[in-house]
């Protein structure tokens, strides 16, 4: 059987189209904007608010990390890229 007909922990994904993991591997997503959409989609079926808090963590890292990176290409090379 396949992996993606196989869901471990709950069936929170099952009603999907397509699983979020799917959409997140066919567009080459990275792991934080993964993070947002699996909790995203899954929030009223498994964890409710919890995993809405859990995508807002991860936009607040996205966030953070994209800050802190456009200050160290601003002193590294004078300009944003």
């Amino acid at each position: 059987m396949s992996a993606l007909k196989t869901q471990i922990g709950g069936g929170h994904y099952k009603g999907f189209a397509i699983q979020p993991i799917e959409f997140i591997h066919r567009n080459e997503i990275g792991y934080p904007e993964g993070c947002v959409i699996k909790y995203v989609c899954r929030w009223r079926g498994k964890n409710g608010v919890e995993d809405l808090r859990k995508a807002r963590h991860y936009i607040d890292l996205l966030i953070e990390m994209e800050t802190e990176n456009n200050k160290t290409e601003v002193t590294r090379k004078g300009c944003r890229k």
